[in-house]
């Protein structure tokens, strides 16, 4: 007689990727919800003090534009400041949506399923934060900006083409567009689940304009999986190529302290390891206030930190080659400039950022705490801060005291720096709340089709993709 008792489960599976007992209707009805049901009071808070921190931005602008970069705490040996700090910052926070969108969907990885969504919407506000510092440092934009751009002038003279400024505005702007058309295509599919759903005729019109007619048919699912491993495709280099570039701004300087050709690996991986940070630090509150456990599963916290974990330990076998260049290299200029770093007047914050990006990350080796949401956000906050002093201390250590110590100066912010740097914080949250309320946060049809596989990564016993437009 066949035995009916229940079978054990493998204690050495990995953890499911969708919780238990969901279907395509719940999972639609979940996630939809979010945009259909009334707007909380948690949301209003959020939005009035995202247009608050947005006040800081337009005052520390328009004070900029009366009297000119003068108002921030620039000087001759610190010629960039803040603005290149933010602007390095945000761009390595925009890294892990098309790390999380492209990379893991060519790797058939489908925890990424349940961010992939709000990563890529982090990156799209990300850049537009970071593009707003290369602008406003041209101090009359108006008249300045248009030198970067390659076009030829009326005076015949084009860009530097040698210059790493110049190719960052190719490889942002090229990240910028790709990762743009990557978000909107996944969107596509869920924009039509809103059109069908839809109870108003104004919210019916806008989806079905921006659903662009989907149907479901298998020509749209063909069309959509050959776009989305296509966009994929051009979007990996993306990857590797963005930061390398933004890396080259210091690297290709004569300046102790920049002059390394671990710049570019070391850009990289720490822009993976901050842009994950800031996809913890936004998934952890959403998954609580609108209590997506069975979306954003401990699985994704696993394995989310374990990437972080990698990232952190790359990036500290970064800081620790560069003492190793200085000391073995016997260079007079980058000894004293890493001795500078450790010792000097700067040294509380490059201690700091020991602490917040090496120290603090060890403890991911910890299972509970890679499991546990509150320890979890802590240690992401303290890497978004650790990241940020890392472009402070490469931009500022490495300038203040140069070559010649006639020309040595302390650099300290004004007010006017942290009013833009707080402004950009606002645009930032602005858009993802505006991007919570009117758009899926979660991709409503990729997360549909993990449903037959009950939460693991088992191969289903029927075509998952055709049931779940067929729902």
């Amino acid at each position: 007689m066949a035995s009916t008792a229940p079978e054990k489960e493998d204690p050495t599976a990995p953890a499911p990727v969708l919780g238990p007992g969901q279907t395509y209707t719940t999972v639609t009805q979940k996630i939809s919800s979010i945009i259909t049901s009334r707007t909380p009071l948690g949301w209003i808070i959020g939005v009035a003090l995202a247009l608050g921190l947005m006040q800081c931005f337009a005052l520390g602008v328009t004070w900029l534009l009366i009297k000119g970069v003068g108002v921030w705490g620039l000087n001759v040996p610190v010629g960039w400041g803040w603005a290149i700090i933010n602007f390095v910052w945000w761009i390595g926070i925009g890294h892990a949506g098309t790390l999380i969108s492209a990379i893991l969907l060519l790797m058939r990885q489908n925890w990424r399923n349940s961010i992939n969504r709000f990563a890529e919407a982090m990156t799209i506000f990300a850049v537009i934060c970071a593009m707003q510092f290369p602008l406003l440092h041209t101090g009359r934009p108006w008249i300045a900006a248009y030198w970067l751009l390659p076009y030829p002038n009326s005076m015949g003279v084009w860009p530097q083409f040698r210059s790493p400024l110049i190719w960052d505005v190719f490889a942002v702007s090229t990240y910028f567009t790709v990762s743009l058309i990557f978000w909107y295509i996944g969107l596509i599919p869920d924009f039509a689940t809103l059109r069908d759903k839809a109870k108003q005729k104004v919210s019916r019109v806008i989806y079905g304009i921006l659903s662009m007619g989907w149907r479901g048919s298998a020509k749209h699912w063909h069309n959509y999986e050959m776009t989305s491993l296509l966009l994929a495709g051009i979007s990996t280099p993306l990857v590797l190529s963005v930061h390398s570039i933004v890396s080259f701004d210091f690297s290709v300087g004569l300046v102790p302290g920049w002059h390394a050709t671990i710049f570019p690996p070391y850009f990289v991986a720490g822009a993976v390891f901050a842009g994950f940070a800031m996809v913890l630090t936004l998934a952890l509150p959403l998954r609580a206030v609108y209590g997506l456990h069975d979306f954003i599963t401990d699985r994704h916290l696993n394995n989310m930190s374990k990437v972080m974990l990698a990232t952190g330990l790359i990036v500290a076998y970064g800081y620790g080659m560069e003492q190793f260049y200085a000391w073995y290299s016997a260079s007079t200029y980058e000894g004293y400039m890493m001795q500078n770093r450790t010792w000097g007047p700067y040294s509380f914050e490059y201690w700091m950022l020991i602490l917040c990006n090496v120290a603090v990350p060890q403890l991911l080796w910890i299972k509970w705490v890679r499991l546990n949401p509150i320890m979890l956000f802590i240690v992401s906050m303290f890497i978004n801060v650790g990241m940020w002093l890392e472009r402070f201390i490469i931009v500022v250590t490495s300038l203040h005291r140069d070559y010649m110590p006639s020309s040595w100066d302390m650099y300290r912010s004004t007010p006017w720096d942290w009013l833009l740097y707080i402004g950009t914080i606002g645009i930032f949250l602005l858009g993802m709340l505006l991007f919570i309320r009117v758009m899926p946060v979660i991709n409503i049809v990729e997360i549909r089709l993990l449903v037959p596989r009950k939460g693991h990564d088992k191969k289903p016993d029927h075509d998952a993709s055709a049931d779940a437009s067929a729902d």
